[in-house]
């Protein structure tokens, strides 16, 4: 949802700790470009599978999936409409997210001026610091659109590694190791 906004696309990739390896399917892609339609105005659908697979011992870094969403400006140049991240859900099962987007934004009015006369907005050379701490307390941005994501998760072993992600309690799924809930008497 971009209201005031047409022909979008999206891009995406992964951001995950040290300890993480892809072992299946693209780490970045991009969508095509969507219109709205007539029966849904407000919203835009890109609808295109991403599929990856990961591997590892270790749940530091969990991985995060950083959306960029792009679209044409007034004199036709293609310019950042927002960013986003969300963590892969950590239990089995359909998970939906809803992801608020934002933009940066120039710090001057002057730098406003220029970056709308010229068609080159601020944005950031790389999104994957959407997903990181480093360096985003002095950005300024502003709040523009979302975007709602569908998860189907698969793990595998975690029981093995001594994490219980069961879905018994989808309100309040944990990630703690086994042995931290057994109490000794």
């Amino acid at each position: 949802q971009f209201p005031g906004f047409d022909d979008l696309y999206c891009k995406f990739c992964f951001v995950y700790g040290q300890d993480w390896v892809p072992t299946a399917g693209l780490e970045e892609g991009i969508s095509q470009i969507t219109s709205k339609s007539e029966v849904a105005p407000t919203t835009l659908v890109w609808n295109f599978p991403i599929d990856i697979t990961f591997k590892s011992t270790n749940p530091s870094g969990w991985p995060q999936i950083v959306i960029s969403v792009y679209g044409p400006d007034f004199f036709g140049n293609d310019v950042v409409r927002g960013y986003g991240a969300v963590h892969v859900p950590f239990t089995p099962g359909r998970h939906t997210r809803t992801i608020a987007m934002f933009v940066p934004e120039s710090t001057s009015r002057l730098q406003k001026f220029t970056s709308w006369f010229t068609g080159r907005r601020p944005e950031f050379t790389d999104p994957r610091v959407v997903a990181q701490g480093e360096g985003r307390e002095v950005t300024r941005v502003r709040s523009q659109g979302f975007v709602t994501i569908s998860f189907n998760v698969v793990t595998k072993d975690m029981k093995k590694l001594g994490y219980d992600v069961s879905p018994s309690d989808m309100q309040n799924p944990s990630l703690v190791p086994v042995t931290e809930g057994i109490h000794k008497y």
